[in-house]
């Protein structure tokens, strides 16, 4: 059974510093982190020259494809017909990431056969997480 997808996509870079118009990005939705989809953009996209990723709600995702959605670091709305906006604010300042909303909507479809939206409390792993909180630093 396929526990982790990846997606591989383009993206318009509406706002950012190093002057790369269309990057390819890649979208990751792993079942051992049911609620997140990872969002990785390539060194050449990146003010720190080295690839950098992106992770937040799998529902921030979803949610943002038919109304505005988001109120921290990552916001996700509608552009246009056809085009969902990703905003990312860092201290650094802020990227506006514009992708087809067809493309996000397939690996929203493929990440819900990994994992069906509503039902990840079902994959997620409490006991490893508690015995992570209680471990022994020492």
């Amino acid at each position: 059974m396929i526990t982790v997808i990846e997606q591989s996509v383009q993206a318009r870079l509406v706002a950012t510093a190093p002057k790369v118009e269309t990057v390819p990005v890649t979208l990751c939705y792993d079942r051992a982190d049911p609620f997140a989809v990872r969002m990785s953009f390539p060194a050449p996209a990146t003010l720190e020259g080295v690839e950098v990723s992106w992770t937040f709600g799998r529902e921030l995702l979803e949610a943002g494809l038919d109304c505005p959605a988001g109120q921290g670091d990552v916001r996700v709305r509608p552009y246009d017909t056809d085009r969902t906006s990703i905003e990312f604010h860092a201290p650094e300042g802020v990227a506006i990431v514009l992708m087809l909303t067809a493309e996000l909507q397939r690996f929203l479809e493929r990440a819900a056969i990994v994992v069906p939206p509503g039902l990840e409390h079902l994959y997620l792993d409490v006991d490893h997480g508690l015995a992570e909180l209680m471990r022994d630093p020492h």
